[in-house]
């Protein structure tokens, strides 16, 4: 079993998940609380499911981009759970797990998510040999900054709000396509299946130099 763990943003989620399915998901409006909300609800997930962390064979955790606090307090309860039980850790980019479940159509990808102060993180993926890779660095963003930036159609998905998404389809200069809130939102079981893809393949991190990542401003 593999827990997974994000908290780079205001959304925060824990997930469980074996190779053929999410056991267990929980995904929650934490705003500034990780430190006071994470360890109780991952406790009470473990008991759900009647597993201790001794029953983990890894855990997934996003290191970020996103919030400078949020991130860190994933980060170090995800090395504080590995470490002394000797597990493997993989770490998972925020805008990888935003846009992986959308990579099964042929539009470039903008993935989305807040970065505070009225900014966002956007993250560009496009097709290369039938395989999705990163279109250049992550970027914070005004919204409208985001806007004007698109030269052709594509796929917007991650954290917007229900005006932002109704903008994107009517001003911006190309065709876009931006599906529903549950189909944007981003979960803690494709963190899951992504660490869980990670760990078949033994591409583990450092659980002693893993740190945290984040974007600058452009």
């Amino acid at each position: 079993m593999l827990l997974a763990i994000d908290t780079a943003t205001e959304f925060a989620g824990l997930a469980l998940y074996n190779h053929n399915a999410v056991w267990a998901e929980e995904i929650w409006y934490a705003a500034r609380n990780h430190t006071v909300q994470l360890a109780p609800r991952l406790y009470n997930l473990l008991a759900r499911a009647n597993l201790t962390v001794e029953h983990l064979a890894g855990i997934a955790v996003c290191i970020g981009p996103g919030s400078y606090t949020g991130v860190r307090i994933g980060v170090a309860l995800a090395k504080g759970l590995a470490l002394p039980h000797n597990l493997p850790l993989l770490g998972v980019h925020t805008l990888e797990i935003v846009a992986a479940p959308h990579q099964n159509q042929p539009l470039p990808i903008v993935a989305v998510a807040k970065a505070g102060r009225k900014r966002l993180m956007v993250g560009r993926y496009r097709q290369d040999n039938q395989q999705w890779q990163p279109d250049g660095p992550v970027e914070i963003v005004t919204f409208s900054e985001l806007l004007a930036g698109f030269s052709g159609p594509a796929l917007v998905t991650g954290e917007l709000t229900a005006e932002q998404a109704a903008r994107l389809q009517a001003e911006a200069p190309c065709p876009l396509t931006v599906p529903g809130p549950a189909h944007r939102v981003r979960r803690p079981g494709i963190l899951a299946e992504i660490g869980w893809q990670k760990l078949q393949q033994h591409n583990y991190d450092d659980g002693r130099s893993l740190q945290p990542v984040y974007a600058k401003s452009v």
